[in-house]
């Protein structure tokens, strides 16, 4: 590769970065679609932009419950199986109650209870109660984390909302961290509404759920339920129905849910698909119930119940007087999915752009102290190789800005601090390089040969250095959240755009004067 070649292709990248560096020095105000810059900036964190923080308590009371109910319908399949005689009861206070009737049913029962070797059970007559052992309740709690997590994150996310750059994470064992910059609110359907999606076949309606009892005055029928359509606004009850209380299909087999508006009926709708294995349940389930309500249930509430009236396969429909936002939440929550479990509100806070202002207005004068009080010392020690240290130091800021705008990197207030920490750390490959050539000039080399020689041993030693700095910085990405995160790419870019200062770009200038010229000295 030729000098000029190489000449030309170092002024090409720093002008591109460089373009979208000063973009962000440009006022927000005048960096409009219609300005040089547009949007190409860097963004910034919720400490610096303001935004939402919330801290969630998932409740692991209803995580266990629901294994254990899990535990008892597959143990109740298995005892089925196998001819054992027995009942059980839904699960109260973290156990499970089985009667078991005298010989030769128990000695099946102890039998399949011998498989099962992560519960602790106490017999009672002909009563057996099941309790989860320690490790099986840990266990359990940690995979509702995991999915309340997932889903979270999904939900807030989602392209519909808008909401970028949130923080979703674990804080400590127990607790869910939310923060969400440049946001007054987040739906609360998003954190309140577990969004399990189930459609029953309706039995039976009555205008109340007091009328619908009375029809069954001995009780219920086996295996069925009553689930309640309410009004949206003032809770009243529309309607009561008689349903089985296992689902015939769940929301977990939806391939996608959009909203749409019905021009007929002047009123939001959200439309589903089902996936490959969801559309062929649904549509042997309609084939069979044709002329038969089906009732589509959101967290037990009956958000409508449309009669069949022919075999459907792809997709379907819930309506239910939903205003345009509500409509939206509801949509992206059928497409991140269920949580596990509820999940409560402990701490919720606004936090205004007043103090990020006050932040990066702090920042930005320390880093240009820092900057000016280095250019100074450099330039007085150095002389006019300071000088070039100084011009390849400040361009080393804007190709760093320039980087996180083209990636689109989050600045936070420890971010800034990494900003800085660069500053100060980038003049020591340049301190290096110049002790080096002052050795080689010492040794009675020429000035040529000396800034050759000086950039060529103290490559490796910079390269070293820099390279362990990298390390901890990407580790701290990887496990650090938030700020922290913020800082590790601030550190990171700056470790970057330092080495290629000191190396590219001061090599360059000296490469300019003396270059070729068989200068007798040089200033450093």
């Amino acid at each position: 590769m030729s000098r000029r070649f190489q000449l030309i292709a170092i002024f090409v990248l720093v002008g591109i970065l460089g373009y979208f560096g000063l973009g962000n020095f440009v006022p927000p105000e005048h960096r409009g679609e219609e300005s040089l810059w547009g949007d190409n900036s860097v963004r910034l964190g919720l400490d610096l932009r303001g935004g939402v923080h919330m801290v969630l308590s998932p409740d692991f009371d209803v995580a266990l419950t629901n294994e254990l109910e899990n535990f008892r319908q597959t143990f109740d399949l298995e005892l089925g199986d196998d001819g054992v005689d027995f009942s059980s009861r839904k699960p109260e206070n973290e156990k499970i109650a089985f009667s078991i009737p005298e010989e030769p049913a128990r000695a099946n029962f102890e039998e399949v209870l011998e498989s099962y070797e992560n519960l602790t059970f106490l017999v009672s007559g002909n009563e057996v109660i099941f309790e989860m052992t320690e490790q099986w309740k840990e266990e359990t709690k940690e995979r509702a984390m995991v999915q309340a997590l997932e889903v979270l994150r999904r939900r807030i996310n989602d392209p519909a909302t808008g909401i970028p750059e949130s923080v979703i994470t674990r804080q400590g064992e127990d607790r869910i961290l939310v923060q969400v910059p440049g946001v007054s609110r987040i739906p609360p359907e998003f954190i309140k509404q577990t969004g399990f999606l189930e459609f029953k076949i309706v039995r039976e309606v009555a205008p109340t759920e007091e009328l619908l009892k009375a029809k069954y005055e001995t009780g219920l029928p086996d295996g069925t339920d009553i689930a309640l359509e309410t009004d949206n606004e003032t809770g009243n009850v529309l309607g009561a129905y008689l349903v089985n209380q296992e689902a015939a299909i769940t929301g977990a087999l939806l391939a996608d849910a959009r909203v749409q508006f019905d021009n007929q009926r002047s009123e939001w709708t959200v439309t589903f698909s089902w996936n490959q294995e969801g559309g062929r349940i649904f549509g042997e389930l309609t084939e069979r119930n044709i002329g038969t309500p089906l009732a589509i249930i959101l967290d037990g509430v009956v958000y409508s119940a449309p009669t069949i009236r022919s075999r459907i396969s792809r997709s379907g429909e819930i309506t239910g007087n939903f205003s345009s936002e509500e409509a939206t939440a509801l949509a992206v929550i059928l497409r991140a999915g269920s949580l596990p479990i509820p999940v409560n509100l402990e701490e919720e806070r606004t936090i205004g752009p007043a103090l990020g202002k006050d932040s990066i207005d702090a920042g930005v004068r320390a880093a240009i102290m820092g900057l000016i009080l280095i250019v100074a010392f450099i330039f007085g020690y150095y002389r006019l190789s300071g000088g070039y240290a100084s011009l390849a130091l400040s361009l080393n800021l804007v190709l760093l800005m320039g980087l996180m705008s083209i990636f689109q990197a989050t600045l936070t207030l420890p971010g800034i601090a990494g900003l800085v920490l660069t500053v100060g750390m980038a003049v020591d490959a340049n301190v290096i390089i110049f002790e080096r050539i002052r050795e080689e000039l010492r040794d009675g080399k020429s000035p040529r040969a000396a800034i050759a020689s000086g950039f060529t041993k103290s490559r490796w030693t910079i390269l070293d250095a820099n390279i362990t700095t990298l390390i901890t910085a990407i580790i701290l990405y990887e496990y650090g959240t938030g700020p922290i995160k913020g800082f590790a790419v601030t550190l990171s870019v700056g470790i970057l755009t330092s080495v290629f200062a000191a190396l590219v770009l001061t090599r360059l200038m000296f490469s300019l004067y003396p270059g070729n010229r068989n200068v007798e000295s040089m200033s450093i």
